[in-house]
């Protein structure tokens, strides 16, 4: 089976691919995980699973009552916090509450993400699907950032979709203003919008204090896609993949030896995909450059468009997250307008 084909994104492929995976096995203890978008599905799974091996795991969703059932069901140490990630002001919220609640982060999920059959801007203005699978993420890991990189060998995964696949970034119209909105065509470019924005922040950061990853967990059973996509979900249900399986990927990205010594690669099944099948996808310089520079304006965030300079004696200089909170030319304090 093509690792890349239809198939192989349903539990057949994983049953094929997972005959050679070795169980995860790691310590974890004395860190911490936050993982957003776990109160159901592939987020509360990973959350589950790591806390299992250790870790200290912080959930993010805004439904108090399933978050409360959440916490219920995964044994460790496990902190909620409700934020609506849609919201760039509770983005900054949740980001100071964690820089002063939580004396590490080692790996930040960002897993949050939705799918909405018509258009539906937030209370901010903001069409939802870019605010939430995109924008909003983009914000938080930038404002963690520092925190991030006072571990050794932190790491960031992005959760994307097989959906990207079929997207061109747009970086002049990510809220499908001008465009005709359908909600997969959101989603897709959401979702490619992720991977490239992985790709920028390894390139920002090539020492390795914080790496990035992001994946695609394959079509897994959650109430998210039976509510989004009801008709998929009815037709594939003996297909789909169990939230475990979902996970999976994410849970070895986020302790395995292997990720941990790269950044910026994209990865189904524990293995590296590519982030294109065909050229009609791809992305120019200038696109991802602008795609970085709308996001910045949107969040209110000074950051610079370069991942790199070079300075005049020709040497790559860059910028490390250490140095992000006292750089002159960078806010990505609490406040926003």
């Amino acid at each position: 089976m093509n690792k890349l084909a239809i198939a192989s994104f349903t539990n057949l492929g994983y049953r094929l691919h997972s005959r050679h995976f070795s169980p995860v096995v790691a310590d974890m203890t004395g860190k911490t995980v936050v993982v957003t978008g776990s109160t159901g599905g592939i987020g509360l799974e990973s959350a589950r699973s790591l806390s299992k091996l250790g870790a200290r795991v912080v959930i993010v969703g805004r439904n108090e009552r399933k978050l409360a059932t959440a916490v219920e069901s995964i044994e460790g140490d496990v902190q909620a916090q409700r934020a609506d990630l849609s919201l760039l002001a509770e983005v900054r919220q949740l980001a100071n509450r964690l820089t002063e609640s939580t004396q590490r982060i080692d790996v930040l999920i960002n897993n949050v993400g939705v799918l909405l059959p018509e258009r539906t801007e937030t209370d901010e203005g903001l069409e939802m699907s870019f605010a939430t699978n995109l924008a909003g993420h983009f914000l938080l890991t930038n404002l963690l950032l520092p925190r991030l990189a006072e571990s050794a060998t932190a790491r960031v995964i992005n959760v994307s979709s097989g959906g990207m696949y079929a997207a061109r970034i747009d970086p002049g119209d990510l809220q499908f203003i001008r465009r005709r909105y359908t909600g997969k065509a959101a989603y897709a470019s959401s979702k490619r919008g992720q991977v490239i924005l992985t790709e920028m922040w390894a390139e920002r950061f090539p020492g390795r204090e914080v790496v990035f990853h992001s994946m695609h967990p394959g079509w897994a059973k959650t109430a998210g896609v039976a509510e989004s996509l009801p008709v998929f979900n009815k037709v594939m249900q003996p297909l789909l993949r169990a939230a475990a399986e979902g996970a999976d990927t994410i849970i070895w990205l986020a302790v395995s030896d292997e990720p941990g010594s790269g950044s910026g690669s994209f990865w189904f099944d524990r293995e590296q995909a590519p982030t294109h099948l065909t050229d009609s996808t791809q992305e120019t310089p200038g696109d991802r450059a602008e795609l970085w520079a709308e996001l910045a304006r949107v969040a209110g965030a000074d950051l610079p468009v370069a991942t790199a300079h070079r300075d005049q004696a020709g040497s790559a200089a860059t910028t490390s997250a250490r140095e992000l909170s006292s750089h002159p030319g960078i806010d990505i304090g609490p406040q926003v307008e």
